[in-house]
């Protein structure tokens, strides 16, 4: 089980574009953004100066602005009205790249319009235009037809219950994606999870979960004992409960329940973060990931939304540097997933990164290494330090070698600011390791100089260059150890 976000890293680089489909109630979200600085001679009310307005895809649509920013292609299915609004809403989707082919205007009902008034970040006054009563017949169908006829990995429910998930749409929408056994995910507003029986997950909020459950869920405990009661009277694969400022609660049928906190914000605007939320969701379970990673990943999306004012999309590439601002140094550590390894490089790489690399065992470490690795750090952008396994120290330094195991030598040397990369190697010569990571910097130790360092020949040849660096006299793990037994 992933415990860290440095862990979520590899796993959020490797993820693919996944064609999600969004079928739900979509708005058109507009913001006025003003001072107020009076009250109003006419009503006891502030008065607002308006000095900005912005238009926003809300409730499906932000889902739809989510999983775009995430990476993934979106196809949407919903109704619009035959009214200005809708007219902007596809253009919109057309901006971010989404096929709105799917989308079903209608002339009985408006786009769904949200108008907030904000002033010094708090929203003072909302005006809604919407009508609920559930879309006709034919326009249900119509819907329908065009989310079979296309093609995705993975299908989002977004419920907002302004009339579009009619009961038998609901139905239909999970029996397809069953169907095509891909994952059906749901963010529900009713109190009868039930209507939502055979989704992969459902989302609910503490409140809507309280709603279902008909009580308050005040503690942990009592939210694992409610909380899997309704998901398995509800016939859904995973319940997962968020939990605004406490994170988030999953409850599942294949695992035990799992409590995830988030990150303290200064701002804390749970407007849209449930969108962020079942769109990180839908991208890491359409890619195949288990649900405890998914919902990992959603955690760390969410931290960002909330700490945003109103719906706004949370970007793969924003999530990634939150990842690792998030880590010692914002650093990898990585102990044996080659794929996770080469996915840091070429990011570092794109980011136009001098990558430097050195190797030792680094068994004891001590002054001489740590300005050792300083100074190597100092040749580029990156450190990436190969780090000879277990196994290969024994047959480099005898068998009473190493003092401290792998996991342990790589967990102290990841904490050092200047290393940004920890990467082991079972080998006797790091060749092969430096071959795949192809550094700009090979970096050895002046008692090296003139012995054949080992990679030496492979990084010059790719127009790389090999460097020495003086070592601090004196300093030695095998010193140390000597000294040690001397006592």
């Amino acid at each position: 089980m992933m415990n860290t976000h440095q862990d979520l890293i590899p796993v959020l680089q490797q993820l693919g574009r996944p064609r999600i489909a969004v079928i739900g109630d979509f708005m058109f979200d507009r913001y006025v953004w003003g001072e107020a600085a009076r009250i109003s001679p006419e009503a006891p009310v502030p008065v607002v100066h308006a000095f900005r307005e912005e238009d926003r895809l809300g409730g499906a649509g932000n889902v739809v602005a989510n999983l775009v920013a995430l990476g993934a292609e979106v196809c949407c299915f919903g109704p619009l009205g035959n009214d200005a609004a809708g007219v902007e809403m596809v253009q919109a989707f057309a901006h971010l790249g989404a096929d709105a082919s799917g989308m079903e205007i209608c002339d009985d009902r408006p786009t769904i319009q949200k108008i907030r008034v904000m002033a010094r970040n708090q929203q003072m006054l909302r005006v809604d235009r919407e009508e609920t009563q559930p879309i006709n017949t034919a326009a249900s169908a119509s819907l329908l037809a065009a989310l079979v006829a296309s093609e995705w990995q993975a299908v989002v429910l977004s419920d907002y219950a302004k009339g579009c998930l009619t009961s038998e749409l609901v139905a239909a929408v999970i029996a397809e994606a069953t169907r095509r056994g891909v994952p059906c995910l749901v963010d529900p507003k009713t109190s009868d999870f039930s209507r939502y029986r055979g989704a992969t997950m459902v989302t609910p909020n503490r409140s809507e979960a309280e709603r279902a459950a008909g009580c308050a869920l005040t503690d942990l405990n009592l939210l694992a004992q409610q909380g899997e009661a309704l998901r398995a009277a509800a016939g859904v694969g995973a319940l997962l409960v968020t939990l605004g400022a406490e994170g988030m609660f999953l409850l599942d049928a294949e695992q035990p329940p799992l409590h995830l906190p988030t990150a303290a914000r200064q701002v804390y605007d749970v407007t849209g973060a449930g969108d962020t939320v079942i769109a990180a969701l839908a991208v890491a379970l359409a890619e195949g990931l288990a649900h405890d990673v998914a919902v990992r990943l959603a955690n760390a999306a969410a931290g960002l939304a909330v700490a945003k004012v109103g719906t706004t999309a949370v970007g793969r590439e924003e999530l990634l540097q939150e990842l690792r601002a998030s880590t010692p140094s914002g650093k990898v550590f990585a102990l044996a997933d080659a794929d996770g390894v080469q996915a840091a490089l070429a990011e570092f790489r794109r980011e136009g990164r001098r990558i430097v690399f050195t190797n030792g065992c680094f068994d004891i470490l001590h002054a001489g290494h740590v300005r050792y690795l300083h100074a190597a750090r100092g040749l580029g952008d990156v450190l990436v330090l190969g780090l000879n396994s277990d196994a290969s120290v024994r047959r480099l330094k005898g068998e009473e070698r190493p003092f401290n195991v792998l996991q342990d030598r790589a967990e102290v040397l990841a904490a050092l600011e200047c290393v940004d990369m920890v990467v082991p190697f079972e080998a006797d010569t790091p060749e092969l390791l430096i071959r795949d990571i192809q550094p700009d910097v090979l970096v050895k130790g002046a008692d090296w100089r003139g012995k054949g360092v080992a990679g030496a020949e492979f990084v010059e040849q790719s127009g790389g260059e090999v460097l020495f660096i003086d070592l601090l006299p004196g300093r030695s793990t095998t010193g140390l150890a000597d000294r040690i037994r001397s006592r």
